[in-house]
């Protein structure tokens, strides 16, 4: 589950984790009652609004600008609420603004410069462990840096039976080129970032930037965290910063269907039992000379209410150019699925306008097969893996 960055840093300050102040705003009225009061609070006369969406690279996308009076902060906010923001990480129509955070400048002048580093907690696949991702070169072209001069990114792996120890905090901190007071608030904001990753049960922490101020302070300018939806059960508080309005509909109404739905840019829809087979059965698409327009496992059960439901779901996209069907039947029996399929087909009469491939192996599977060939429906049985593969590249190429 992804957080906006107000919500993030909400996370983050509650491990001890120093940020950049802000307030969220839905309107140009409340923004500047927020910059009003973040000059009580820090003395700011200067502001920042930025955009809030689940992406990266607003900046570039004019969704995060610099505002030095409160009237600059309400038009400011009343041109970016409600705009369409298109950066590298939305869908090419971009994504609505439907509120702003309204931020102190930490930007000021002082005994030194101000320098930005990045800094990410996420989970090593290879290792199995997690790890401190870190450079010097903070900002927005994080992504540039890591192509052209990989050897400005460092990383740190963490025993997750010890935890993140001091010897490494100070690490960073040294890699990072500080010293004196920034030194120990760099060690100290490292140690509570991974106490923010672990006690949330995050998938990831990604800060960009992480400030040094010109007094030395060490401050999260932002944050991206994403957190395991299967860890949501021990944080019931976390479950109301979910943003349906930043996903993908019709994931959502799968999620609510109790079915593992994620949207691809295929042409092939995919409904399968199973993610292990499900992640088969796209490899199985790809193999055909297709690709998979969606993972889609519709768990143990396949009756035709359900099966009805994910043909509608998969229907939906437009690019979608046939359907293959792949059920192993194991406690629920071939059959049974068969008949749920013929009367979803039913149901739904002329709502299915692409060729739908079935392949049924396990229990019954040989009735099932029968089944499908006797209903007179526009419905292709397979049983064989490879006879599927065959079935749906001979309809792609049709």
């Amino acid at each position: 589950m992804n957080l906006h960055e107000y919500q993030g840093k909400s996370i983050l300050q509650s491990y001890g984790v120093a940020i950049q102040n802000g307030i969220v705003a839905e309107n140009s009225k409340d923004a500047v009652k927020a910059a009003k009061k973040l000059t009580e609070l820090t003395k700011t006369k200067w502001y920042v609004v930025k955009a809030q969406i689940h992406a990266g690279g607003r900046g570039k996308g004019g969704g995060v600008k610099l505002a030095k009076s409160l009237d600059e902060v309400k038009n400011i906010s009343e041109s970016i609420i409600g705009m369409k923001l298109i950066t590298p990480q939305t869908p090419p129509e971009g994504k609505k603004v439907n509120k702003v955070l309204i931020t102190e400048d930490v930007y000021y002048p002082g005994n030194s410069k101000p320098k930005e580093f990045y800094i990410s907690i996420l989970l090593n696949r290879s290792s199995g462990k997690n790890m401190v991702m870190y450079s010097t070169e903070g900002g927005m072209d994080i992504e540039k840096v890591a192509e052209e001069t990989p050897h400005l990114i460092f990383y740190e792996e963490i025993d997750s039976a010890l935890g993140l120890l001091p010897f490494q905090a100070r690490k960073v901190a040294f890699n990072l080129g500080l010293k004196g007071n920034s030194f120990k608030s760099m060690t100290k904001f490292i140690t509570n970032l991974y106490k923010a990753y672990v006690g949330s049960d995050a998938s990831l922490f990604e800060i960009n930037p992480v400030l040094k101020t010109s007094d030395d302070r060490i401050i999260a300018v932002d944050s991206k965290v994403s957190l395991d939806d299967n860890s949501l059960f021990r944080h019931p508080d976390y479950k109301v910063l979910r943003d349906l309005e930043e996903e993908n509909p019709t994931e959502v109404e799968a999620g609510e269907a109790g079915l593992n739905y994620v949207d691809l840019d295929g042409n092939v829809g995919c409904m399968v039992n199973g993610a292990g087979l499900a992640m088969a059965t796209m490899d199985l698409i790809k193999q055909s000379r297709g690709s998979p327009a969606n993972f889609l496992d519709v768990g143990g059960t396949a009756d035709a209410e359900r099966v009805e439901f994910a043909f509608r779901l998969i229907l939906k996209d437009p690019k979608v150019q046939a359907i293959l069907v792949n059920i192993f039947g194991g406690i629920v029996r071939c059959d049974r699925v068969a008949q749920g399929i013929i009367d979803a087909y039913k149901n739904m009469g002329d709502a299915i306008n692409v060729p739908i491939i079935v392949r049924l192996q396990g229990t019954n599977a040989k009735q099932a097969k029968l089944l499908i060939q006797e209903s007179n429906l526009d419905v292709i049985a397979a049983t064989a893996f490879e006879e599927a593969a065959i079935k749906v590249q001979e309809v792609l190429l049709e």
